[in-house]
């Protein structure tokens, strides 16, 4: 996780990581305990956390994307895709994102 943290890409790897596991505590817990058991009391907690979650990944992708000189067409969109689909973030992790980490440390 140490070697996460040392660039923005790694950054944000370890965020949608985060985001895509509040994603699916809110979607797959916290709703259906509002819904089925009337208890928002796991909404209220995790729905703000999802959200700064959710801001840092877009504002995270957009800064990894400027830096990197991605095509807003081509990866960009894809990435900032994947924080709105459950699974999403995991998936353009490991077909976008370790892919673009380890193209930076053979440089």
């Amino acid at each position: 996780m140490i070697q996460l943290m040392k660039s923005k890409l790694g950054r944000l790897r370890l965020i949608g990581y985060l985001e895509g596991i509040s994603l699916l505590v809110l979607l797959f817990i916290a709703v259906p305990l509002k819904y089925v058991m009337h208890n928002p009391s796991w909404v209220k907690a995790v729905g703000p956390v999802h959200g700064v979650l959710f801001l840092l990944f877009i504002f995270n992708t957009l800064s990894v994307g400027v830096e990197r000189g991605w095509k807003f067409g081509t990866t960009t969109w894809k990435v900032l895709l994947a924080c709105i689909v459950p699974f999403g973030t995991f998936y353009i992790d490991h077909a976008v994102l370790k892919n673009e980490e380890e193209q930076e440390h053979r440089h």
